[in-house]
């Protein structure tokens, strides 16, 4: 729990800036894009002779700037998350135009007419360049920190629904576990114990920080302790199997995203049907990601329409998940004939 309380504190820091981290090779790539396309857009803005001479010059010169003030901003993003995003803003956009006043006059000084075109003055060429530059970079500042806020709201919007699925404990799941804990103190007071554990460490998990992330070995737990106590209710009707060898417990995961969807199963899928079934929870860990599948019992269809879910916690899970760990990660749901499979899988790649 403190590694994971650790990591999150540290990832709590980077996300409260908000530009991104132009280190990273995704970030470059795409500003290596945006600005070729920059480039063809001043090409076909003039009037050149040879537009495939003047592509490249253009390019070179316009992929020099982009890749210098991603380089720059990178450098100083250490700095940057000290302060406010206000002031962040404000030293971004005066080193960006620092940045590529310095590189526009060495070009200058460099490339001569080949870059700025005949007849061109060493002030014009310079002011035309810190005028696009400008424009650009508040632009581009502009629509990093509106991408910044919209998540934030996203991330502000899953904390609240994680809180509300930490407090939502069916009660007759309460009752009824309190009442086969009664019984086994007289019969098997040792069981008996081992419930009263189980019972205390998953109100543990449902009262501590919602945006706490856990280790993969932490979530199989609370998992397993889970279904201890559900079995202390259905007996022999539920059947648990594990295939959970091949997975990396140590792969820090958004607390609470598989006891919901074994709530699923048992409420909508064993305990409906008078005799029982088996609820099978499979993972691996194939190529860069992981995967964790939960298969259970479909019950008849005339109960089924009665017990019929809203599928909150799915679509909890699912927005938790890609924020966690973007458009890699989410949750895949399957109807078979006779059964209900639920996959959820996110990178393999430890976090950054």
């Amino acid at each position: 729990m403190q590694a994971g309380s650790a990591n999150s504190e540290s990832e709590s820091q980077q996300d409260s800036l908000f530009l991104p981290g132009f280190c990273d090779i995704r970030i470059v790539f795409a500003v290596v894009v945006i600005a070729e396309l920059l480039a063809f857009v001043l090409v076909l803005a003039g009037s050149a002779r040879d537009p495939w001479s003047r592509l490249g010059l253009t390019s070179l010169f316009v992929q020099w700037v982009a890749l210098s003030g991603a380089a720059v901003l990178c450098l100083s993003r250490p700095l940057l998350t000290r302060v406010s995003n206000t002031a962040a803003a404000a030293i971004s956009y005066l080193l960006l135009l620092l940045t590529g006043t310095l590189i526009s006059e060495l070009a200058y000084r460099l490339g001569g007419t080949l870059l700025t075109g005949v007849g061109s003055e060493h002030a014009s060429f310079l002011f035309r360049n810190l005028l696009i530059n400008a424009i650009l970079s508040a632009l581009v500042l502009r629509y990093l920190y509106v991408q910044f806020q919209w998540r934030q709201k996203m991330q502000a919007e899953a904390q609240a629904r994680v809180e509300a699925l930490q407090a939502r404990i069916r009660p007759h799941f309460l009752f009824n576990s309190l009442n086969s804990i009664a019984a086994l103190t007289r019969s098997n007071a040792e069981r008996a114990e081992q419930a009263v554990q189980d019972m205390a460490d998953l109100f543990r998990v449902s009262l501590s920080e919602a945006s706490e992330r856990v280790t993969l070995e932490q979530e199989l737990e609370v998992a397993q302790r889970y279904l201890r106590m559900e079995s202390l209710r259905l007996g022999e009707r539920l059947q648990v199997e594990w295939d959970i060898e091949r997975l990396p417990r140590k792969r820090l995961v958004p607390s609470l995203i598989l006891q919901p969807l074994l709530e699923n199963a048992v409420y909508h899928g064993v305990e409906p049907s008078p005799a029982g079934g088996t609820v099978r929870i499979s993972g691996a860990a194939e190529g860069r990601r992981i995967s964790i599948c939960i298969r259970n019992p479909r019950a008849e269809k005339g109960v089924e329409a009665h017990r019929r879910g809203n599928r909150i916690a799915l679509e909890n899970i699912r927005l938790r998940l890609q924020l966690a760990f973007g458009n890699r990660a989410g949750l895949a749901l399957h109807e078979l004939d006779d059964c209900f499979e639920t996959t959820l899988y996110f990178p393999r790649e430890k976090m950054q």
